[in-house]
Order: C-alpha cells, then structure tokens, then sequence
C-alpha cells in the first residue's frame, strides 16, 4: 500500500509523544545562553554592557558612606553658597518644618482620677518657654531653642546631619543645662578602628560602637588638649564623648547607615550643570546684546602687527565699542544668538527633577506660578505638606524628644517647675513626660469649602474640635480657655446674650413664640 503524501500542515505538526519520554537537558553553553535570554528580556536594567558605566556591584552602607559622603557634603556645601535654587530648598525646610514658633509643647499630664492637672500642665509649659529664652538653653547664649532647631535643620538639609552636646553645670549657663553646636565634618567619616578595645567596641566613620552596632562614644577631632576626653592618634588630636552626651541626628534610609547624607543628594549634579548652563546662557546673552564696531584696514594701510599677535585678545567686548584689527585680521561668522526659546523649556525640565529629588513641588522651588491650575496647586500642595508632617515627626524624635527627657530631670532637681509658688517634686517625672508636640500648620487652601468640611466632619461624629484645632496648629486647651475668657469678658462688659450669640453662630437665637392669652382661649 502506497504511503499517502502529507500535506504541508500535517508535516507542521508534532508527533504525539509517549507516554515515558526521558529528558534530555541541552548542553551547558547552551542553557546558560538561553537563561541569559530569558533574564534580560525580563529585567532590561539588570543587563551588563560594556558600553555603559552603570555600576553592577553592590557596596555596604559603610564603604558607600565612606567613600562619597565627605565629597556630596562639599559639593552641597558648594551648591548652598552658589546656587539660589539650594538656598531656596534649605528655606522652604526651615520655614515648612520648624516655622516662626518651633516645635511647641503641649503638656497632658493627668491627675490620679483621669483628669487633666491644668496646673501642672501650665507649670510645666512655662518652665519650658523659659528654657526656650535666648541665652537660657544653648552654651553660647546667642541662640534661642527655636532658633537652635532652625539650625538643626538647615545643617541636615545641607549637610545630611546635625550634632548637638549636651553640657550641665556652671557652663551650661543659668538653667544648668544647654546645648552645644557640633559642626558634624569634627567627625571624620574615614576614621575606623576595627577593633577598638577587648571589650569588642569598634568605631566606624569616627562614632564607637558596640558589638550590637549601639553607639558607645564619638570620637570628634579637636585640638583642645586640656579637654578631659583628649588624646591623640599618630599626632592628631581626638576628643572621646560619651554617646549620652551627644545627641546625633540624621535620616537613616539604609540598613546599618551610621552617618547622614544631605538631603538634596540626588538633585545635586543636575543643578550644578543647570548652574553652568545658565552662566553660559547669560555669557552669550551678553555677546549678543553687546554692540561692536570694528575697523579693517586695505592692504598697504593700517599699523604693522607682530605675526604671534592674538587677534581675540586685541578685541574689546564692551557696548559700543570700536576694536581695531591687525594687518591681515577678519572677523570669521559671529552670531551669538543664544539663548533663545529652549532656555526656558530645558531649565524647567531640570528644576522639576531637582524638585522630585529634594520632595518639593517645582512651582514652590522655582517660584514659577504660571500656568498653575487650582486643582494642580492644591494636590501638589497637599503631597508637599505630608513630606513636611513626615520631617517634622522626624525632628520630634532626633531632636526635640531627647532634649525635652534632658531638660525634665535637670529642672525637676533643680526645682524649676512650680505650682503655686511651690517646687514640683522628682517623683512626677512621669506625669511631667506625658507630653505631645505640635509641629507648624498651614492655613487652608480654599478656607470656605475646607472650614465647612471641618464643620460637618465633627457634626457628623467622624473628628473631634479639638483634631481640627491641632491640624490648625494650635493647643486644644489654650483655645478653649480663649474662648471662656473671651465669652466671660464679654458678660462682663455688658455685651446681651442676644449679641455673644450672634458672634458664635452667626445668626441671632429666635426668640419664643408669646403664650396666647388666657380670656382669648376662654372666649375660643
């Protein structure tokens, strides 16, 4: 029987397989080119190519802080000095995260029953407002607290991190404690001992650590030899400080990251080329705009010229002016036209990654408002706004919480709360600590539709006057007590009811229907 011709479909098709068939794996070369395949159709960004330099090698949080942390400080240092956009950022976090009155207290302390001890509470404010006093709580006595915490920012803005000293005793000044400024490049990133001491300490970027990675001392460079902590390693001089007397704060964004980077890192090398790119922008700009006039002379005539004169240095560039050309000299084309319409594009272009890098909006970096929407504005706003809640928490652990916990049991010792004339005794230390802070707020951006939304929030049971007091940044307590005040104030002076209600709800109240007569019901 004669085998039947297949046609080319049935030739396309795969035998059936049986039912066991044993696998055979394909060469070594082989697979290890198709697994190179199938990888880097699936993660382009994790291929290798030698025509880049983009880096394939993984380092430690140390080695990287090491190695590029004193450089990007320069280099921001650099920028702060030179470039208003840098100048600007370090603004907007003071402004947005400290504000014109600091981190403020609000002490909750509560008496045995549940209640809150107002007379405690206000004690303990006071004698911290006091502390806050210029000349009170910093060793210079030229900083005030909310300055100091304004200055703690703008260092970790610029220089990724900030280094107080606490100091007690006669040098503290009046109140027996203060705080003293650290400039953190006094801690050398590349000092390292790997094993410092038998007891298993190492230091690593300048600060002493435990086996557990705790930080034990700092070791700051110093030249002050009759410092108590002094010493000197092949003729430098060290100061070690105790890790309870240094309060070292930074954003911590890798796991073991012992020292801080600045905050405006990754923006850094796109607006150092903006920087050149606007300077030479402004350097044609004024070629362009500069009116020459320029003399040539027939051959035969004019002055004698050296043969290694330079004929660009025997050209003036300034307006309306006449340059005369030695024997021989032509202008080539010059036409400086630069810059033109794509300035503005590319500049924005650059500004808008800086500010994704730094956390800002580009309208707030660039101070540029045009062609901003509402709507735009306002969402871009309020992710801006969550950024600064975010900084601010982070100043109220690395800063203000600790200095608040240093301050409490130097005051209390020394008996500088009062309430009613008397002393607070030490052993309320833990009522005194039942404190929350209230970092700066923002007025609304659309104050009518925002306020009636608060409005209808605690009518509805889903927020609290005093939340919304809070978000306004203000204290609860203090706003009531305004109110009674004002409220008994008004009485006092002689204002009707019928007035002090039409100030709190702004209507007047109704007044009741009248009662029918009596001979009128009768007679009906």
């Amino acid at each position: 029987m004669r085998a039947r011709a297949l046609s080319r479909a049935q030739r396309n098709v795969a035998p059936a397989a049986p039912a066991h068939v044993e696998y055979m794996a394909p060469p070594a070369g082989k697979l290890r080119r198709m697994m190179s395949r199938s990888l880097s159709s699936m993660f382009k960004s994790a291929t290798v190519s030698p025509l880049d330099k983009w880096t394939a090698t993984p380092i430690s949080p140390d080695q990287f802080i090491t190695q590029r942390q004193p450089i990007l400080v320069a280099r921001s240092r650099e920028q702060w000095s030179n470039n208003d956009y840098v100048r600007n950022f370090i603004r907007l976090c003071k402004q947005n995260i400290v504000g014109d009155l600091g981190i403020k207290l609000q002490a909750k302390a509560k008496k045995s029953r549940g209640s809150l001890d107002t007379e405690l509470n206000d004690a303990l404010e006071l004698a911290w407002s006091d502390f806050g006093k210029r000349g009170n709580c910093e060793v210079t006595g030229l900083l005030s607290w909310r300055a100091l915490q304004e200055l703690c920012v703008e260092t970790a803005a610029r220089d990724g991190e900030f280094i107080l000293r606490k100091v007690y005793g006669a040098d503290a000044g009046p109140m027996g404690f203060a705080l003293q400024m650290i400039d953190p490049q006094r801690l050398s990133v590349r000092y390292e001992n790997g094993r410092y001491d038998k007891s298993g300490n190492f230091v690593r970027q300048g600060i002493e650590f435990n086996r557990f990675g705790r930080p034990v001392a700092y070791h700051f460079g110093s030249t002050d030899e009759a410092d108590s902590y002094y010493y000197s390693v092949n003729g430098r001089g060290f100061v070690r400080v105790p890790a309870e007397e240094i309060i070292h704060g930074y954003r911590q964004e890798l796991v073991g990251q012992r020292r801080g980077l600045p905050w405006a890192s990754t923006s850094l090398f796109r607006l150092h080329h903006l920087e050149g790119f606007e300077s030479a922008s402004v350097q044609n700009a004024r070629a362009s705009s500069t009116k020459l006039g320029f003399i040539k002379y027939r051959d035969g005539f004019g002055p004698e010229a050296e043969d290694d004169t330079n004929v660009a240095d025997t050209i003036n560039a300034e307006p309306l002016s006449w340059t005369e050309l030695p024997e021989g000299a032509e202008i080539a084309e010059w036409n400086p036209t630069y810059p033109n319409g794509e300035y503005a594009v590319f500049a924005k272009s650059m500004l808008r990654g800086a500010a994704a890098g730094m956390g800002v909006t580009y309208p707030n970096l660039g101070c540029d408002l045009e062609g901003v929407s509402f709507s735009s504005i306002r969402q871009g706003t309020l992710d801006e706004r969550d950024n600064w809640k975010t900084l601010q928490q982070w100043l109220i652990e690395q800063l203000v919480s600790p200095v608040f916990d240093a301050w409490l049991k130097v005051a209390l010792l020394r008996g500088d709360i009062k309430v009613k004339g008397k002393a607070v005794l030490a052993d309320k230390i833990a009522q005194c600590r039942n404190v929350s802070w209230q970092g700066r707020r923002w007025t609304w951006i659309d104050p009518r539709a925002d306020v009636d939304a608060a409005l209808n929030s605690i009518r509805g049971g889903l927020t609290s006057a005093s939340q919304v007091i809070r978000e306004m940044g203000r204290d609860p307590q203090e706003v009531f007590r305004e109110i009674a005040e004002d409220l008994q104030q008004m009485k006092t002076a002689g204002i009707p009811n019928e007035i002090i209600e039409l100030f709190i709800n702004g209507v007047p109240t109704p007044k009741p229907a009248p009662k029918p007569d009596a001979t009128e019901e009768v007679t009906a």
